[in-house]
């Protein structure tokens, strides 16, 4: 399994995190694999095999080769249909708003098709990505599409920029009242402009960061203990830590610790 990230130009980087390739071999008896939230909306391109999807009422469906997944709220589980080759682009918090013709709020849990996004020109970008020999051409071709899309960079809320990256810096740590305080705007006006930015409230992404904090010090074991690991986070107690902590894996921490820990260290550990 190879798994790697890479750097946008500087034109982009205001709103894509990074860009991140896997590619994988087929393998006879394909592991379930648990996708836990983050906080970031990205652009899937499958070059590789498509890969199931798990729903919650126990069916399954192929996802689409080409797709930017909104986001999420509650563990996606997926897994491998044959050879693994995807190129994927990570976008910011807040980073996919200027480039999408839908409202972000819609997108929750859901896999959104290129063509739906974009329509011609998302089967374009679609062919050409797939078709391309290397992630460097992929990555040229998807810089070339955003930026030919970005019309307008003031798109972005500055408010909402700037608690993102406070809720960030906190880990996750500070109530809606303190962020509203801090960015010197109220409540439900804070509310409203991280849902029609974001699609999650102060309050979600708060909590998501929270984890993802959780969780990396699963990952690097800087931890002796599930009620250290709660002290550490903030959280009020050892249970309060193990009911967020299942709600967004699906698992709790010492399940979680045996079943997903390597996939985890790809996808959330790295960046």
């Amino acid at each position: 399994m190879n798994y790697q990230t890479f750097e946008p130009n500087q034109e982009l980087i205001a709103f894509i995190k990074c860009y991140w390739t896997l590619e994988s071999p087929k393998e006879e008896t394909p592991e379930k694999q648990i996708i836990v939230p983050d906080g970031c909306m990205e652009m899937i391109f499958h070059y590789g095999d498509p890969y199931k999807q798990y729903l919650n009422n126990g069916n399954s469906i192929i996802q689409p080769r080409c797709f930017v997944i909104g986001q999420l709220t509650r563990p996606l589980e997926i897994q491998p249909t044959g050879e693994t080759g995807i190129f994927s682009v990570r976008f910011h918090p807040e980073g996919f708003l200027p480039f999408t013709t839908i409202p972000i709020k819609e997108m929750e849990n859901t896999s959104v098709s290129l063509e739906k996004l974009f329509g011609k020109e998302g089967q374009e970008i679609e062919q050409q990505v797939l078709n391309a020999n290397s992630t460097s051409e992929r990555r040229k071709l998807i810089e070339i599409f955003l930026l030919n899309r970005l019309t307008d960079i003031e798109t972005i809320d500055r408010i909402v920029k700037s608690t993102v990256e406070t809720i960030v810096t906190a880990n996750g740590q500070l109530s809606v009242d303190e962020l509203s305080r801090d960015s010197k705007i109220n409540r439900r006006q804070l509310l409203r402009k991280f849902s029609s930015a974001i699609g999650l409230s102060p309050k979600q992404l708060s909590r998501t960061f929270r984890l993802q904090a959780a969780l990396k010090m699963l990952l690097n074991d800087q931890f002796s203990n599930l009620a250290e690991l709660a002290y550490e986070n903030e959280y009020y107690d050892q249970a309060h830590f193990i009911k967020d902590f299942k709600e967004f894996t699906g698992s709790t921490p010492k399940e979680f610790y045996g079943s997903h820990l390597k996939m985890s260290s790809l996808f959330y550990g790295t960046d």
